[in-house]
This record gives structure tokens, C-alpha cells and sequence, in this order.
């Protein structure tokens, strides 16, 4: 005879759940005594979704084994209830907060870039090269893929919902409480190295005439040796920053 455990996913975990009910509701049967992580995880939602599972009016770890007639409240970052003696499931974050991107997500790389976040990116990385580089350099993944945030070894990590790179930022500032660490001009959107202030005169050769002429300040790409200036595409650069700012607050 099957066991049966009611589970309930709240906040951004909801959208998560196929056949969950509009309460966000679902039963999950089951034999033996399965740890709750794996149950979550089979309903649809990544472990490093969670931050706190409640059963029994007690907050609980992965490693709790479901009985029958559990009933299990699951929430995300962010959105967890007051409880006594919680036992919070998301690990703290790295400081700074630091990013290795799957092959998806080229165009958000770049954006957060921008913004002056350390974002490890490559179209190559196979999913073991990218669970590895996040253990070994202490980073945050960023994917589309439930099925990589599922993997036993994989600490942080966050499922990114929308399909467009502009949602993602938004997405991934919020996640994350970035708003305050945005420095734009700071690192390459092309490469992830750190812009450096060079000379004038170093560069001079590799200006066009209009832009030697109307602009004195220059960066420099560490990596690449790209340059960077406050032209046109700052102005640009600084009302979306602004637009994401409004976001934040409204």
C-alpha cells in the first residue's frame, strides 16, 4: 500500500509545480521512507530552490524522512514564515556574488557584466565543467535546466524563469539583492576581465578621429584589451540602470 504526503509550494516555487492545485497543493505517494529533498525534487522543484520545509508545525532539513500524512509547506528564499529554530536551507551567499552561466544564457552573461558582476561564462561547458567550476571558485549557476540544479553535488544555484535576457537581469537581481553592488564600467561584457583606466596618448592609434577628438577618459579590457568610454552607449547603459532601480522599488 502507497503512502501519500501532501506538499505545499509557495511564492516563486508555484509556478514550479505542473499539477499542483491553484493553493498550490500536490500529493506525492510513496513506499518506505524517501528524504523530503527527494520527493521536492521529483515534484519538479531543484533543491536549491528551497531555503525552508515545514512538517509538523517544525521546520525541517532535506534529509527528514517523509511518513504517511505528512504535510509539507515548502518555501522559497525571501518568503519563509517566522518558525522556531528555522533551519535554513540556502547557503549564504559568496562575497562578492560571483556567476557560472550555462550555454543558454550568453545574453544575460553579458547584461550582468555590464552591471559589473563576475560572471564565468563559455558556449563549450558541459554541465560536469560547470558544476565543478562552481564548487572549486565558490560560484553561483545560473540555468534554464532544472535537471543540472538537480544534481546532488550542485550547492548554489538559481532556475532562471523568463526567456528574455532583460527579465533575466531582473530576475537575478532580485534573487540576489544586487541592486546596491551594480558598478557599470567596471568589467568587460565581452570577456569578464577588469577594466582599467589607460592613457590617452597609449591608445591614441586605435581611436577614430571623432572620438579622440570629444572624449579624454579611456578604459581598458585586462583581458581582451577592449576600450571603453563614456559615450553614447553609457548614456544607454545608465537609463536602464535607472529603469532597473524603478523596477526594485515598485
Amino acid at each position: 500500500m502507497e503512502n501519500v504526503a501532501r506538499f505545499r509550494f509557495h511564492a516563486q516555487l508555484l509556478p514550479l509545480i505542473a499539477r499542483a492545485t491553484a493553493e498550490g497543493e500536490v500529493s506525492y505517494s510513496f513506499n518506505g521512507a524517501p528524504a523530503v529533498k527527494d520527493a521536492i525534487e521529483a515534484l519538479g522543484v531543484p533543491h536549491t530552490e528551497v531555503d525552508l520545509i515545514i512538517i509538523g508545525g517544525r521546520s525541517v532539513g532535506f534529509a527528514y524522512r517523509l511518513q504517511d500524512g505528512d504535510r509539507a509547506a515548502v518555501y522559497p528564499f525571501g518568503s519563509a514564515p517566522e518558525v522556531a529554530e528555522p533551519i535554513h536551507l540556502c547557503p549564504p551567499l559568496p562575497e562578492p556574488a560571483a556567476f557560472i552561466l550555462d550555454v543558454h544564457l550568453g545574453k544575460l552573461a553579458r547584461r550582468l557584466r555590464m552591471l559589473g558582476f563576475d560572471c564565468h561564462y563559455r558556449n563549450d561547458y558541459s554541465d560536469p565543467q560547470i558544476i565543478d567550476l562552481a564548487l572549486a571558485e565558490g560560484l553561483i549557476i545560473l540555468t534554464r535546466d532544472r535537471g543540472l540544479l538537480k544534481h546532488s553535488r550542485v550547492e548554489q544555484g538559481y532556475l532562471i524563469r523568463s526567456a528574455t535576457p532583460e527579465q533575466q537581469v531582473i530576475e537575478v537581481l532580485a534573487r540576489y539583492r544586487l541592486h546596491g553592488q551594480i558598478r557599470p564600467l567596471f568589467r568587460c561584457p565581452c570577456c569578464n576581465g577588469l577594466l582599467q583606466p589607460v592613457a590617452k596618448e597609449q591608445i591614441r592609434h586605435r581611436l577614430l578621429p571623432k572620438t579622440a577628438l570629444y572624449y579624454q577618459q579611456f578604459q581598458q579590457c585586462h583581458g581582451c584589451r577592449q576600450l571603453y568610454w563614456q559615450g553614447s552607449h553609457y548614456v544607454k547603459i545608465e537609463r536602464w540602470i535607472q529603469g532597473l532601480m524603478a523596477e526594485r522599488e515598485s
